[in-house]
């Protein structure tokens, strides 16, 4: 997968499994992860340059990005300016 412009490619980290005090998270209550590694990165819009690069791991705004399956595997795909800070 190769982004255009401003858009960065995100694989999500998996949904956590279990509380930090050890009490086991059912499926229908476990949130959507807002983490992830950077698969993908355009080339940036214009005469600005992107930030992120691939393999920074970063947190995104809970609704950001468009969720698609490419062999098997769920990405998101967003643009840069959804991903709220590199860790």
């Amino acid at each position: 997968m190769k982004p255009i412009n401003d858009r960065v490619v995100v694989k999500p980290a998996p949904a956590e499994e279990k509380t930090m005090g050890g009490i086991i998270i059912p499926d229908t209550a476990k949130e959507k992860p807002q983490r992830g590694v950077v698969i993908a990165v355009g080339p940036g819009k214009e005469d600005i340059k992107m930030t992120v690069k691939v393999g920074d791991t970063v947190l995104y705004g809970k609704y950001a990005g468009q969720e698609i399956q490419h062999d098997g595997q769920d990405y998101l795909i967003m643009r840069e300016d959804d991903i709220l800070v590199i860790l």
